[in-house]
């Protein structure tokens, strides 16, 4: 009981100085602040290093990520649903899920929650990066149904710049969960040998990332709700732009950005617990 007292108290310590720095930088709202206090300290008690330290990898990651060349990327930004400081909403999108799966790595220990973790983490990452350096690509995006060129911030557009951010970031991602599990000496959530492998791990995230990320754009190419903007005609994300209602194009009013990033999520940790799956098995 001592144990878990001080691991509530450290991660709660450690959630409150990060949450608050990202709120002090302008990278978190107040209420996106105190989704990440709650959901870092859930994570520390109920996980640990790895599960952890992914998440925090992640946050800070992208934050940088979205400061970098700002000005560069306000015009494709201008019509994303939310700006660059995240809220509560954004915060549970993309770690709420890992969340559950830690804490059914805790009731029900398996190597399949920690793979499909792994999956989840890839993604968000690697579609953050993909929208954070993609925003800076000199080439037109296309739209991933057609192919043709779209304007920069366009729901469902591509770049190779984006796609290859894509792939770096589920990278990342697989190379911190394997440096943190090495520093850790192994231990029991990261199970056999072959599963804390650096292939192995860069392997799933690789594709769980990219998989997720692709699924990310597909939705909002196809399910997102997109308006048009009735002063300057742009095509947004948003229901409001120039200071004026904007009128809904295509896809379903529940289908948010928020949504679309949770479902990419969990399509990204499916992918990367059937590969570890089936490597275990078959090896």
């Amino acid at each position: 009981m001592s144990y878990l007292w001080m691991d509530g108290i450290i991660g709660i310590s450690g959630s409150l100085l990060i949450a608050g720095a990202a709120y002090w930088k302008r990278s978190l709202s107040a209420s996106g602040a105190a989704a990440a206090v709650v959901l870092g300290s859930a994570m520390y008690m109920l996980g640990s290093a790895p599960w952890f330290g992914t998440l925090i990898a992640f946050f800070i990651s992208s934050s940088l990520l979205s400061k970098w060349k700002r000005r560069r990327k306000a015009e494709a930004e201008s019509g994303y649903a939310k700006g660059g400081r995240r809220d509560a909403g954004q915060v549970l999108a993309n770690g709420g899920l890992g969340l559950v799966l830690c804490g059914l790595a805790a009731l029900w220990p398996h190597n399949a929650w920690w793979f499909a973790y792994l999956g989840v983490m890839a993604t968000v990452t690697a579609d953050t990066w993909a929208t954070e350096i993609g925003g800076l690509s000199k080439r037109m995006p296309r739209f991933i149904l057609t192919g043709r060129e779209v304007p920069p911030g366009t729901s469902g557009g591509i770049t190779p710049l984006g796609l290859a951010a894509s792939a770096a970031g589920g990278l990342f991602i697989g190379f911190v969960a394997w440096s943190l599990g090495e520093l850790q000496g192994g231990g029991e959530l990261l199970g056999q040998d072959t599963a804390r492998s650096l292939p192995v791990l860069l392997g799933l995230c690789l594709a769980g990332g990219i998989c997720g990320s692709l699924a990310d754009s597909w939705l909002g190419a196809v399910c997102q709700a997109m308006y048009r903007c009735k002063v300057c005609g742009k095509d947004i994300e948003k229901n409001r732009h120039c200071e004026a209602e904007a009128v809904r194009t295509r896809g379903f009013n529940w289908m948010t950005n928020d949504v679309v990033n949770a479902i990419s999520s969990l399509a990204g940790g499916l992918i990367s617990a059937l590969m570890g799956f089936l490597y275990l098995t078959v090896i």
